[in-house]
């Protein structure tokens, strides 16, 4: 009997540490997950509004005179300046822009001489914008003037009205040091026609010559975001 009553206690002792362990084990609350806050997101870069820059260039062409039967090569450096808007509206972005170069674009066959001293474009742009970069389709007028002479006459400088068409790529760029982010880069190609201009008594040669210039323009810019 004696050994039955020491076998219970001791089966009841191990059974209240079991309970104590048990008791402290749901005492205990798992810590809380931790809570952890995403990495703002930087805003996207937006092309709408107005802008203004400088450009500059190298351009080269063809010159022909109908009645000489002469066709050369033209070439010379560009340098001006441009103004233009842009609307984006999602990924698309839509814009106007017109400059106006200063032209050293000429060339010469035997005594005959063509140059370009002028270009204007007046063209529509459409563009693909991927944040900071705009990859861009454009085309519209060309205004420009076709001077041609010859030695020991008075020649002509007529301002043609003809037609371009081209693309190019804009770059955005963030704000560096403590210049604000509102400037961008870009480069583009301009393929031009300024059509013909007419020059007979005025170049010693029949009526019914004309002077025609097309030019195939690279140039690089820079552009101000206001």
């Amino acid at each position: 009997m004696k050994r039955f009553l020491l076998a219970s206690a001791g089966v009841l002792a191990a059974a209240g540490l079991i309970g104590a362990a048990s008791a402290a084990d749901l005492g205990r609350r798992a810590p809380p997950p931790l809570v952890t806050k995403a990495p703002p997101m930087a805003p996207y870069f937006s092309w709408t509004g107005l802008y203004a820059g400088l450009n500059g260039g190298y351009g080269w062409g063809r010159s022909k005179w109908s009645d000489l039967g002469s066709n050369f090569n033209l070439n010379g450096g560009l340098f001006g300046g441009q103004v233009g808007y842009n609307w984006q509206f999602g990924q698309f972005v839509y814009g106007l822009e017109g400059d106006v170069d200063w032209s050293d674009v000429r060339g010469t066959a035997g005594v005959v001489t063509t140059r370009n001293s002028m270009l204007s474009t007046v063209r529509g742009r459409v563009g693909f914008a991927a944040d900071r970069w705009m990859p861009y389709l454009t085309g519209g007028l060309a205004i420009g003037n076709i001077r041609a002479t010859v030695p020991g006459f008075a020649g002509i400088d007529q301002t043609n009205t003809g037609w371009t068409v081209g693309g190019g790529v804009e770059y955005a760029l963030p704000g560096l040091f403590s210049l604000p982010g509102n400037w961008s880069v870009k480069a583009e190609y301009l393929h031009v026609d300024l059509g013909n201009a007419a020059c007979a008594a005025a170049c010693d040669l029949p009526a019914g010559n004309n002077v025609g210039l097309t030019t195939n323009i690279i140039r690089g810019g820079v552009n101000y975001h206001f």
